[in-house]
């Protein structure tokens, strides 16, 4: 599966953005789909996750300022990102999991197969 993330930049604290991740090649609706990021130095981390039916998972550091959201007829996943902090700043990268159906969410990254090329984010103060 190939992903494609896009949206990334620069944005104010406070500010929002927007985050989009199409896929290919793989029917879409079997997909677990999640955004992870990653700072130099340190792992990647869990962001948020969304299943088949479209529950939703998030990391307690973004829960009520983002959104993760799926287009199943546009093989698209989108985070919407609220109220954002300079802590947020990161490298932004969407990732498939082709887990079992009835499996749980699963939220390290290495239990996802296939990953987008990331994009930046930096939040300035």
């Amino acid at each position: 599966v190939q992903l494609q993330a896009s949206g990334g930049g620069l944005v104010q604290a406070g500010g929002s953005l927007r985050l989009s991740c199409t896929t290919s090649s793989f029917p879409f609706s079997r997909l677990v789909m999640g955004w992870f990021r990653q700072t130099p130095g340190l792992e990647r981390e869990f962001v948020a996750a969304i299943s088949r039916s479209g529950r939703t998972y998030y990391a307690d550091s973004v829960k009520g300022r983002f959104t993760i959201s799926r287009d199943n007829a546009k093989t698209t996943v989108n985070l919407q990102m609220n109220s954002v902090k300079p802590e947020d700043t990161a490298v932004y990268y969407c990732a498939a999991n082709h887990q079992i159906l009835g499996a749980p969410v699963r939220f390290e990254a290495s239990s996802y197969n296939d990953w987008g090329q990331g994009t930046q984010v930096t939040v300035s103060s």
